[in-house]
């Protein structure tokens, strides 16, 4: 992570920096990290070397992003 190429532990939330977005590790195929967006949808394919950890404060922000969205019937 930090642009050095290691793959975040499984279970672990990052961010994937070419977007942004905060997703949990959900495992490591071939050379990418997948992970799953906050509250469950569609996995997506990360090279390690834009993943980094993702802070307390940025999981909580995305966490309450998809309550909000969810409780505006947004996502399921």
């Amino acid at each position: 992570m930090n642009g050095n190429g290691k793959k975040p532990p499984i279970g672990t939330y990052a961010v994937d920096t070419r977007t942004g977005q905060v997703g949990r590790v959900m495992g490591h195929e071939g050379p990418y990290v997948q992970l799953r967006p906050v509250g469950g949808g569609r996995e997506w394919d990360c090279p390690p070397r834009a993943v980094r950890v993702a802070t307390t404060m940025e999981r909580l922000r995305a966490a309450t992003a998809h309550e909000n969205a969810r409780s505006r019937g947004e996502v399921p």
